[in-house]
């Protein structure tokens, strides 16, 4: 019987999956989603530590996983995708927005994919940081990486970066960004209409 409650599982088993993770800790693109089993998310380890991600049950949150679902947790700093047939669950750490007032909680959908997406700074954007450029095309210094999938809400998105340093940390002005491998992975699992909450 799965526990339908919010379980903590500790970054340390995040980040290794319990095994040898010295890999993992050099080089922050190697981190991979993990499957994680039911019973490690139980385990009293897990439940214990308080820096920690918090991994939910999509039930607490979507009616169904028509279309599939993603859940991101702006204070776990971690998405969490499942597929509609709940075959596929994957976790990834993420970037968040830098304060409060830039973060939009709530439901929305994927409206948009694109793969090499160019990035122009909103309004407000520019507003407090007026030495931005007014666009930037595919590419290295793209602030949206290699992959974006475009939300129903202006100007949000779930994206890559290439500045591998903004994952686990708020860094971002509104947006949810994964390393660009990860990125590639959601976006090849969701579809336009993929069903989003951010809590």
């Amino acid at each position: 019987m799965q526990n339908r409650q919010s379980v903590r599982m500790g970054r340390r088993n995040f980040i290794f999956g319990g095994t040898c993770g010295a890999l993992a800790v050099s080089s922050p693109a190697l981190l991979k989603a993990q499957t994680i089993p039911d019973d490690r998310l139980a385990s009293p380890a897990t439940q214990r530590n308080v820096s920690s991600f918090r991994v939910h049950d999509w039930r607490d949150h979507f009616d169904s996983l028509k279309g599939g679902v993603i859940l991101s947790d702006t204070t776990s700093k971690m998405l969490q995708y499942w597929s509609e047939d709940e075959s596929i669950r994957k976790i990834y750490p993420t970037s968040v927005p830098l304060s409060d007032d830039l973060t939009r909680l709530g439901y929305t959908t994927v409206v948009r994919k694109v793969e090499g997406p160019s990035w122009r700074p909103t309004p407000d954007m520019k507003k407090r940081n007026p030495d931005w450029p007014d666009f930037v095309g595919p590419g290295p210094d793209n602030p949206l990486g290699t992959h974006a999938l475009y939300l129903s809400w202006q100007y949000y998105r779930i994206h890559g970066t290439n500045d591998t340093r903004k994952i686990g940390r708020k860094s971002s002005n509104g947006c949810i960004g994964l390393y660009n491998e990860q990125i590639e992975e959601l976006f090849a699992l969701a579809k336009v209409g993929t069903q989003v909450k951010l809590i």
